[in-house]
């Protein structure tokens, strides 16, 4: 098999799930009692926080385990607009993960305003878009750091500078690019970011929340005391042990997995290239590495990914959180894509465990689909 599918999820990193082992089998005490017992998980999570904060420059203190970016970005959209009853406005992008766009349309539900960014033909959204529309009733403005579909890179330092501007708070969901580029919260001046370990070679089913010290947001999940009484329930300290130690591995490794998967990328693309096969590539020029999105005019992307599938190669049509759906997705709808190439789309995102076979195999199979 041929997995080239790593944006919708990774391969778990050896080395996190040995750390995991022990808090499974014979450390599985709760961290939240008071015995000896607990101590060990206790340190655990002190641990794996201060890994997590120095891998995206943050403070200990400012980083909460959620279950994962679903949940991460639906503490903030909803969080922030039932902080304030006067400033509760909420900004977000029409190419936001299902996460934020079906949390925005629950506050929008409930009476609260949002406004939808258009990005342009690459799936960059402008910090001139963003002034347009932002006003002082704005709380959040929620960009994500890049799509999940395209791999567009977002101006985050940029937005996040007019969000301030304007006295609003700033939140990038950047699940699809932790661990996979460098990020550093201080420099890009954000309030909340997303993180999902699963995206980067963790476990799944847990994930991160960074919240600025001092940024006001009201609590996820009422219960007990755990994570300074802003996210109860009992902490699963294997996976976020586990979680720890594949983002620290991940950011250590960070030029040369990049180098090696750009160069798997640029062969992938110059074998279709040369064999003259049409295709488009969208998201620009400034993508994640290794996430390809290829529209082919005249032929189902659906029917792509199951010839594929039939070779034994993985990838996905748009957004593998809308597989059960054959419409275009609404990233490919909000970057103007002509319909002919939308439905034409597959997902190729290559990752650290890939290698120069795999991209030589996918290429050979697109040119015995698709004839020039």
């Amino acid at each position: 098999m041929v997995y080239a599918d790593n944006a919708a999820t990774t391969r778990l990193d050896a080395e996190a799930f040995e750390a995991m082992k022990p808090w499974l089998l014979t450390e599985y005490g709760n961290a939240s009692q008071l015995y000896a017992f607990a101590r060990g998980p206790k340190k655990a999570l002190t641990k794996a926080r201060q890994t997590i904060a120095e891998c995206i420059h943050a403070n200990p203190e400012e980083i909460f385990f959620t279950s994962g970016g679903t949940e991460s970005d639906n503490w903030v959209i909803k969080g922030s607009a039932f902080s304030d009853s006067d400033q509760n406005a909420t900004i977000t992008s029409a190419i936001e993960h299902h996460a934020v766009l079906h949390a925005c349309a629950a506050i929008e539900r409930l009476g609260y305003p949002v406004a939808y960014l258009t990005p342009t033909t690459e799936g960059k959204i402008t910090p001139a878009a963003l002034r347009e529309i932002i006003t002082p009733g704005t709380r959040l403005v929620s960009v994500m750091y890049a799509n999940n579909e395209i791999g567009t890179i977002q101006p985050t330092r940029e937005l996040c500078a007019v969000a301030h501007e304007n006295r609003a708070r700033f939140h990038t969901d950047a699940v699809q690019a932790v661990g996979h580029v460098a990020i550093d919260v201080q420099e890009l001046g954000v309030d909340f970011l997303s993180a999902s370990a699963h995206k980067f070679n963790g476990p799944k089913g847990i994930g991160f929340l960074y919240k600025r010290a001092g940024t006001e947001l009201c609590p996820f999940m009422d219960g007990g005391a755990q994570e300074k009484q802003q996210r109860a329930g009992t902490e699963n300290v294997a996976a976020i042990v586990g979680m720890a130690v594949a983002l620290q591995n991940n950011c250590r490794q960070l030029a040369q997995n990049q180098k090696h998967i750009r160069e798997l990328e640029a062969s992938l693309l110059s074998e279709l290239t040369n064999a003259g096969i049409p295709f488009v590539r969208n998201g620009g020029n400034d993508t994640l590495p290794g996430l390809i999105s290829l529209s082919f005019a005249g032929v189902s992307g659906e029917a792509i990914m199951h010839r594929l599938d039939l070779m034994g190669i993985c990838v996905s049509t748009g957004s593998a959180c809308d597989s059960v759906n054959t419409q275009v997705s609404h990233v490919l709808n909000a970057i103007r894509l002509p319909e002919a190439y939308a439905k034409g789309t597959v997902r190729i995102s290559l990752g650290k465990n890939n290698t120069a076979e795999d991209a030589a195999a996918i290429a050979a199979a697109l040119k015995q689909i698709i004839k020039p």
